[in-house]
């Protein structure tokens, strides 16, 4: 019993562990969104959930009305249709009934929609986002340097050398070779536009999602709650390797953007390894504790 409470607390800690190097990802059979973590895809799951007792009862209203009509008023049992051609009650009902649950849709929705164009302060970091046929390209915008790469999607053969070959940290198709890397509990400034075709810039566990327009420049914020790594994908079809352009996202603490930012500059290579290394090390010793 003792060892089998113990196998528990380990096994409880490895997952601890592994939800700041994996945070979120698709998985297989999902139906429901990702896990959130913004305050921002708080809110779109909490909408998601409000609008689902709103559409349920109206689902089966409808249901429930389309089979009593088929069951009362077929041919077989009422072989003289009614003439009836005006009610003013049942009319009032279904204008006012739909006016209402509109109503109690527009509200939290508008709000909703303010919240993401309204951050709730001055950014601490912006990243410039930009879609090709078919990777994404970051520049950042921050500091006296300016520091900016390309990303693309990892393929299997780099995997070793990158050290990326656990599937489960790193899935296969969504993997990337240099992840956008940003600090945890900051809000950052994403600027979104494309070089050549429509692209749109879409982090599901961010409720974050923007069109990328050639020759223009969108806006968008995010303010990630945990550490970790996030997958999102381009959402608008964009060509024959569309299926094929992922987006990550880390997500590390102040100290190790810091010191990955200052060495990134003059080797990003390096400055990916070392953040890795450090992520990993810390993951270790929150496993045991320490």
């Amino acid at each position: 019993m003792k060892k089998l409470f113990t196998a528990m607390l380990a096994a409880s800690g490895a997952i601890a562990a592994s939800g700041a190097a994996l945070a979120a990802q698709p998985q297989p059979w999902e139906m429901y969104f990702q896990p959130a973590a913004t305050s921002i895809m708080h809110q779109i799951t909490w909408f998601g959930t409000y609008t689902f007792w709103f559409i349920t009862p109206i689902t089966l209203l409808v249901l429930g009305l389309l089979a009593w009509v088929l069951l009362k008023y077929r041919a077989s049992v009422n072989p003289t249709p009614s003439r009836t051609s005006h009610n003013t009650l049942i009319e009032v009902i279904w204008t006012v009934g739909p006016v209402i649950v509109l109503l109690f849709l527009a509200v939290p929705s508008f709000q909703l929609l303010t919240a993401q164009y309204s951050p709730p302060e001055e950014p601490a970091l912006t990243v410039k986002a930009t879609g090709y046929q078919w990777y994404w390209g970051y520049e950042y915008q921050d500091g006296d340097e300016p520091m900016s790469f390309d990303s693309l999607l990892l393929a299997d053969d780099d995997r070793d050398a990158a050290g990326k070959a656990d599937k489960a940290a790193y899935p296969r198709l969504l993997a990337v070779d240099n992840e956008m890397v940003v600090p945890v509990g900051k809000t950052v400034r994403v600027l979104v536009t494309a070089e050549d075709v429509l692209h749109s810039f879409a982090m599901p566990a961010f409720g974050m999602k923007m069109d990328a327009v050639p020759g223009r420049m969108n806006e968008t914020w995010f303010k990630a709650e945990k550490e970790g790594l996030y997958y999102g994908q381009c959402s608008e079809l964009c060509g024959k390797d569309h299926a094929y352009m992922p987006i990550g996202i880390r997500v590390v603490s102040e100290e190790q953007f810091a010191t990955w930012r200052a060495a990134a500059a003059a080797d990003l290579e390096g400055a990916n390894k070392a953040l890795m290394a450090s992520i990993e090390t810390k993951n270790k010793l929150a496993l045991n504790g320490q």
